[in-house]
């Protein structure tokens, strides 16, 4: 699917803003769905869950104005929210995601990914639930706590995360899958379910992008599990995959040494 026109991706961002400018705080425990009569999955940073009075409660807090970003450019490098200094400091950063733009932000780069990856449909969808329902998308919020623990390199975690996830009957969208890859890819312990999910994601009609499956095929490299990376791309290529020279060197441009060779000629037989 195109890209959508940098005026109407202009006009979605605007609006995006404008919901969250006149919208009360976003509270992050009442997007983790309730665990009555179910067995929690552990995790190492527990968020207490929400009843629907507490909900109440957050729907009559004050409404407080903030000042709007600059307009969205779809064709900017830049990142679309400023990264945290630690991406290791895991308190301090879901301290963050329960305060002010927490989410917000979250929400703003997972729209900015969709639609630079030309997935219109599901950027328009994200921004429809953000402002007919007058709350962020659960699918926001699990995947904000997936990613930190992604960036914390603890593929464990953000697989629990994913995990609790389904249990939810939240859906993942492409981002997501993205970061779960990648995340998972990080450690050769975790490839084959990296491997497992990068098909998951194709089965649904997702598309992995570049840095999604160069993340992936280089840790299969650097394990020396050239006859796993094979099978990986031969079963991608029977769901339609075709890689992308262009963008595979873009995302490789600091890569040089034997590692690079081998993956290039794995992708490309070249």
């Amino acid at each position: 699917m195109a890209l959508c026109g940098r005026g109407t991706i202009t006009a979605i961002r605007r609006a995006l803003i404008f919901q969250n400018t006149f919208s009360p705080p976003i509270s992050l425990d009442r997007h983790f769905c309730s665990t009555k009569n179910k067995k929690p999955l552990d995790t190492k940073l527990n968020f207490s869950l929400s009843s629907d009075s507490d909900d109440d409660q957050d729907s009559n807090t004050h409404m407080t104005k903030r000042p709007l970003p600059p307009p969205y450019d779809p064709f900017s490098k830049k990142p679309a929210i400023q990264e945290p200094k630690d991406p290791k400091d895991l308190q301090e950063i879901f301290h963050n995601m329960r305060n002010g733009d927490g989410l917000f932000n979250h929400a703003v780069k997972m729209f900015d990914a969709l639609s630079k990856e030309g997935l219109t449909h599901e950027a328009l969808e994200l921004l429809g639930q953000i402002k007919d329902k007058g709350h962020m998308p659960d699918v926001v919020a699990h995947t904000a706590i997936l990613e930190a623990y992604a960036d914390a390199a603890q593929p464990k975690e953000a697989l629990k995360v994913y995990m609790r996830m389904l249990a939810c009957g939240v859906s993942p969208n492409a981002y997501t899958y993205a970061v779960l890859v990648k995340g998972l890819a990080s450690d050769g312990k975790y490839a084959k379910e990296a491997s497992k999910y990068m098909l998951e994601m194709m089965d649904k009609g997702m598309r992995p992008n570049a840095e999604t499956y160069t993340s992936l095929f280089e840790r299969l490299v650097r394990e020396e599990r050239l006859h796993e990376a094979a099978r990986l791309l031969e079963q991608m290529k029977e769901k339609g995959f075709v890689p992308d020279h262009k963008a595979v060197h873009q995302a490789l441009s600091a890569k040089r040494g034997p590692v690079f060779r081998i993956l290039i000629n794995l992708l490309f037989g070249s």
